[in-house]
């Protein structure tokens, strides 16, 4: 009786076990568990960096660094000094190391399907970060977090206009743009062209990378100053580059933002302590720190909500009578 009793019991326990098994799911391919961010555990976020080519961008990496810590999101971080292959292989190590969500910062706006496919079928969201990417797959990532580069390239071009509309011209410019192919440099160049198109007095007479650097943007300046008999405005796809180029304007017996207006885009300290001097007469912001929102992105998508496509960051255009008002409240 006792051994009939123990395989009934034996029976049912299997029964039980089987019932179990068959209605545990397996996730469809592509599709996110979100099991870290359901269970309350640590949400693990790979992040693929461009580099450290500007103070912009160091104030960047310190922004996720610091938010990822606050909120408690575990931080695997990559510099891929400025290259796309080192950005390729690092979201192909986090796609490995099974990484909750994956954000990056593209170093140029094409050639990323292939790698965000991959991402997509291990089931990985992917967030972009300050830079586009060029795909028709939109389904590739999940969200866009930066600014609108297309935006800030008009508002630099209508500040000029403004400031040259009392004057018959010619306007000669000269314009250092940011890394070929990126898509700060592709968007703030067209914006900008596209605001001073329709007054003929404006012209830019020479264009050329300056890749973001300092010493690059120097460089080129140097080069535009031998080949350029008269330039009116430096047009700089961010403040280092126009940094560099003031350097240069000023060992060529110039001064920048009287002999050649300087016109920049994004908003470091150092760019505002040149206004306060009269060296550089606008500056277009572009806010590094996403940090924050970075974060709330990576916890919403980790746990399959929905997010917009595209989260854009608030921003403003600083002239020189506002920046010794301003200066104290710059943190990068």
């Amino acid at each position: 009786m006792a051994r009939r009793a123990a395989l009934v019991l034996t029976a049912a326990l299997l029964a039980s076990s089987a019932l179990t098994a068959c209605s545990t799911k397996s996730p469809a391919p592509g599709a996110s568990t979100g099991a870290k961010a359901g269970s309350g555990g640590t949400i693990t976020l790979g992040f693929a960096q461009v580099g450290a080519e500007s103070g912009w961008r160091t104030a960047n990496t310190k922004s996720v660094q610091e938010a990822a810590k606050k909120a408690g999101i575990t931080l695997k971080f990559s510099d891929a000094q400025q290259k796309q292959e080192n950005q390729i292989k690092a979201i192909r190590n986090f796609i490995q190391q099974k990484v909750d969500v994956i954000a990056f910062s593209p170093v140029v706006e094409s050639g990323w399907d292939t790698v965000l496919k991959e991402a997509k079928d291990a089931g990985i969201p992917v967030i972009l970060t300050d830079r586009a990417v060029d795909t028709k797959d939109t389904t590739l990532y999940k969200s866009f977090l930066g600014s609108d580069f297309v935006k800030e390239g008009k508002s630099a071009g209508e500040w000029l206009t403004g400031a040259y509309a009392n004057e018959q011209g010619p306007v000669n410019i000269v314009e250092l743009q940011g890394t070929t192919g990126s898509a700060p440099a592709n968007d703030r160049k067209a914006g900008f062209a596209d605001a001073i198109g329709g007054d003929g007095k404006f012209k830019i007479v020479a264009s050329q990378s300056g890749d973001f650097t300092r010493a690059k943007g120097k460089e080129v300046m140097q080069a535009f100053l031998k080949s350029q008999k008269d330039i009116d405005v430096l047009y700089a796809h961010n403040d280092d580059m126009a940094l560099g180029a003031i350097q240069a304007i000023e060992e060529s017996g110039k001064k920048p933002g009287t002999d050649i207006k300087v016109i920049s885009v994004d908003g470091i300290k150092d760019a505002f302590v040149a206004m306060t001097e009269g060296k550089i007469n606008v500056v277009v912001e572009c806010n590094p720190m996403l940090g924050e929102q970075l974060m709330e992105l990576t916890k919403k998508v980790a746990a399959g909500e929905s997010v917009p496509a595209r989260v854009e960051t608030q921003e403003g255009v600083f002239t020189q009578d506002k920046a010794a008002a301003a200066l104290p409240t710059r943190t990068y």
